[in-house]
């Protein structure tokens, strides 16, 4: 049986990418080649050189929305995980106690009561009014160890970005500027990264682990195009990986244009069914990501990949550098 702990690898902190490069294209790129079991040290500006013009690269344009948000005396942290609708809200909340059934918060102008506590102890909040968005500001991810900045706008946001509803950034496409992604054929899926993908895995055993549900959404045009294309299907993302693998199963003429939504767990020895090759960044150890990667590379390679990264200096997480596995 798989053990949360066989995904375990030692980061020293100071690889841990806590603002952007200056160059989008900038970063590095670890290549695996998956048959051969070799191993490249590359740039992200030679991504091209593996891209054929049979490929089809297919992008998550979902776009983050501030969701973080503090009560008016400061108190109270919330971040919203899903807008139920407007005025209904799943929130987690910092600090938990002092918001039990009953209990309310203002931002702004809007007073919200807690009506649930949900069995992740995350809280349903009823508003009377939407809080003003302008409250709100981006949740980065708790290893930057700092809140966000004026950059952060920017290149915190895939320059694809679209369809409002991630609270995290889909990071494989934050590499891409348009000039780059006009010369690679590419089309565009939706999948709105929620709590999910980056909730700790803390079961010992990786098959008692639960993933959390997220909305997506297979276009017809992307449908039409993987359904035509001849060459490769290239996930930039796990999130889009984990779409495309979803449709796999459920769809029995696979590809077809549906929304839903997708709790998908992949880990070894399942086998991909849709994805040839993927683009993504590194992962946090012990992570449903990193057991994702290890499922489409084989656990040795890619555990031998971090080690290499580690060693030659690599930068990790959301701001950091990518893997392209083939």
């Amino acid at each position: 049986m798989l053990r949360t702990a066989d995904f375990h690898y030692d980061l020293p902190p100071e690889l841990i990418a806590s603002h952007p490069l200056e160059e989008r294209t900038a970063s590095r790129m670890l290549v695996i080649h998956r048959e051969s079991g070799l191993i490249e040290h590359r740039n992200f500006a030679d991504f091209p050189d593996y891209i054929t013009p049979d490929d089809l690269l297919v992008l998550n344009d979902t776009k983050v929305v501030p969701a973080r948000f503090f009560s008016n005396d400061g108190k109270i942290e919330l971040l919203r995980v899903e807008e139920i609708s407007h005025t209904r809200w799943r929130s987690m909340v910092r600090p938990g106690k002092k918001m039990k059934p009953g209990r309310t918060v203002e931002i702004g102008e809007a007073t919200g009561t807690v009506v649930e506590v949900d069995e992740d102890g995350n809280r349903i909040i009823e508003w009377d009014q939407m809080p003003d968005p302008a409250r709100g500001a981006l949740a980065l991810p708790h290893y930057m160890e700092r809140d966000p900045e004026k950059l952060d706008d920017n290149r915190y946001q895939t320059t694809f970005a679209k369809e409002e509803g991630a609270i995290a950034a889909p990071t494989a496409g934050l590499h891409f500027t348009p000039e780059l992604l006009e010369k690679l054929p590419h089309s565009f899926l939706t999948l709105h990264v929620g709590i999910g993908t980056f909730r700790p895995v803390k079961s010992e055993l990786v098959t008692d682990h639960h993933m959390h549900s997220e909305n997506f959404r297979l276009s017809p045009e992307t449908a039409s195009r993987l359904r035509e294309k001849s060459g490769r299907t290239v996930a930039v993302g796990t999130t889009v990986t984990r779409v495309l693998e979803h449709l796999a199963e459920v769809q029995p003429d696979y590809p077809q244009a549906t929304s839903g939504a997708t709790d998908i767990f992949i880990y070894p020895p399942r086998k991909l069914k849709a994805v040839d090759a993927l683009l993504t960044n590194f992962h946090l150890p012990e992570s449903t990501l990193l057991m994702l990667v290890s499922a489409m590379a084989g656990k040795d390679l890619i555990m031998e990949a971090y080690r290499q990264a580690v060693a030659e200096r690599y930068r990790f997480f959301s701001y950091g550098d990518c893997m392209l596995i083939l």
